[in-house]
């Protein structure tokens, strides 16, 4: 089964999944399938991080995650959001497909070469496809800012019902990864081109920035959460919150409780405030100098279950981050699988385009702090603390549910919702996705620290929240704001559901008599 949020992404990564291919050769040609057709979240100029793991003990991540610049601006304020200097970190998405192509041949039998599995991306850049809603939405709604982003407007400009939208540099930037292979994003014909593109825009990042991109090869953390073994990435992602957020839950039966009760969405959303008091020490572990380890020590989250009030909300003291990204995850007949995320932060990364290659870059960089004593504070060479945090949960030893979404500050908001809706509540991937979602804090509808449901909790449970003390604000329900999440689902006796978010376009498709 291949989900992902288009359906032609989907259809790249069970063609593969046909012809023989594992889950990782079918997630690549998913992600690069993504990175033409959802634009506005993910693309070349971005990074990945990715869970692997199969019924042999063998699980793994790689960390797909740009370095910044070796050569800095000087801040005043904070880092800009976008534009030239907010393109601080080099972009290690394509890096993390070589690597993961590499992890295939030697451990799942891969056999399909790199070039075979960037056609259906190149084909949809140089054809053309039907724009997404999702696309023209996100189009839209910066339009009063895009017209100052360099070279934005010539290759993203307006999209069209009665046309196709093509993207003719992308594509001939990814034939020639096609020919040369992976690593000449950052050492070769196409390296030169974008180090080129990146001077004459006046981005930091140099072409030595470039080849000293690498993916890492890390160790999973985890939890055990009932009778499950919930993995998720490490530092400097926001694995950990999500991982704390569901062994805080542990002390409490959820199971007991309607999957729309006021009292359940009471206890996710201030589960979510307790791990996120300890979000703020996340950061590159080679700068880091606390032990992150202890965010997911036993009595620690024993200590924040206690803390937890039934009868009142605790404050929201969390600064908002804001981005966009895009999951989708594959498993084969093997049982072999993959969670992934890509993503450029923002909707539309930085706005920069890299001269004539049709790349659009990341502003990550964005994410640091200029405060050099705080952890996440900006550094040559450091990576940025990163929302990117895609899940998976074994059971038995074996994968069971593959799970992420996209959303920033949201990601663990709705993996909460989601994994006790799947392990608690017994519900399908499809209803699990359903299930209305919470954000805490701003968004781009609402500057307040407020609780945004979604109006299909009712009017009954929001009034019962604010009357814990939430303040409560309604949002239309599968509103885009709450992003777009995926599910897989693989049983013991072998029988494999997903679905993708009915908050988007997106599509789960499966591979007959697996």
């Amino acid at each position: 089964m291949v989900t992902s949020p288009h359906p032609l992404a989907t259809q790249a990564g069970l063609a593969v999944l046909r012809s023989g291919g594992n889950a990782i050769e079918a997630a690549i040609a998913t992600a690069a399938a993504l990175c033409v057709t959802m634009p506005h979240f993910c693309g070349l100029g971005g990074d990945a991080v990715w869970l692997v793991a199969d019924r042999e003990g063998r699980r793994s991540c790689f960390l797909g995650i740009g370095q910044a610049a070796q050569n800095l601006p000087v801040f005043s304020g904070s880092v800009p959001l976008r534009g030239p200097q907010s393109t601080l970190t080099s972009a290690c998405v394509v890096d993390s497909w070589g690597h993961a192509l590499a992890y295939a041949k030697e451990h799942w039998d891969g056999r399909i070469a790199f070039s075979n599995l960037l056609q259906p991306a190149i084909g949809h850049a140089s054809k053309g496809f039907a724009a997404s809603a999702s696309q023209a939405f996100w189009l839209d709604f910066r339009a009063k800012e895009c017209a100052d982003w360099p070279g934005f407007s010539e290759n993203f400009g307006s999209v069209s019902a009665d046309k196709p939208f093509r993207q003719p540099q992308l594509a001939y930037s990814l034939s020639m990864l096609a020919s040369d292979g992976p690593r000449s994003f950052y050492q070769g014909r196409l390296a030169q081109r974008i180090a080129d593109g990146l001077q004459t825009v006046g981005s930091p990042l140099t072409a030595e920035d470039l080849a000293a991109t690498r993916t890492r090869e890390v160790d999973p953390i985890s939890i055990h959460y009932r009778d499950l073994t919930l993995l998720a990435p490490p530092a400097p992602t926001q694995g950990a919150s999500t991982l704390s957020i569901m062994g805080i839950l542990n002390h409490f039966n959820l199971a007991a409780l309607q999957a729309g009760d006021a009292a359940r969405y009471h206890l996710l959303v201030e589960a979510v405030k307790q791990a996120f008091l300890d979000r703020g020490q996340i950061a590159d572990p080679d700068w880091a100098s606390q032990d992150l380890d202890n965010l997911l020590d036993p009595e620690r989250l024993a200590g924040k279950a206690a803390a937890i009030d039934p009868g009142h909300a605790l404050a929201w003291p969390v600064t908002y981050q804001h981005g966009d990204t895009v999951f989708f995850a594959v498993t084969d007949k093997e049982g072999r699988s993959a969670s992934v995320l890509q993503s450029t932060y923002f909707d539309w990364g930085s706005g920069v385009m890299v001269g004539d290659t049709g790349i659009l870059w990341q502003n990550r960089g964005a994410a640091f702090s200029t405060d050099a004593n705080h952890p996440n504070g900006l550094a040559p060479g450091k990576r940025p603390f990163y929302t990117l945090n895609p899940g998976m949960a074994l059971k038995d030893g074996h994968p069971h549910l593959l799970y992420g979404t996209q959303g920033a500050d949201g990601q663990p908001q709705t993996l909460a919702v989601l994994l006790t809706g799947l392990i608690d509540l017994d519900l399908s991937p499809q209803e699990a996705l359903a299930q209305p979602r919470f954000l805490l804090g701003r968004t781009f509808s609402d500057s307040r620290d407020s609780l945004k449901l979604e109006g299909s909790l009712g009017g009954e449970a929001m009034a019962r929240l604010q009357t814990l003390g939430h303040e409560v604000a309604e949002l239309p329900a599968l509103s885009p704001l709450f992003g777009q999440a995926g599910v897989i689902r693989i049983d013991t006796d072998g029988t494999i559901t997903g679905a993708h978010d009915p908050r988007g376009e997106g599509l789960a498709g499966i591979v007959g008599n697996v």
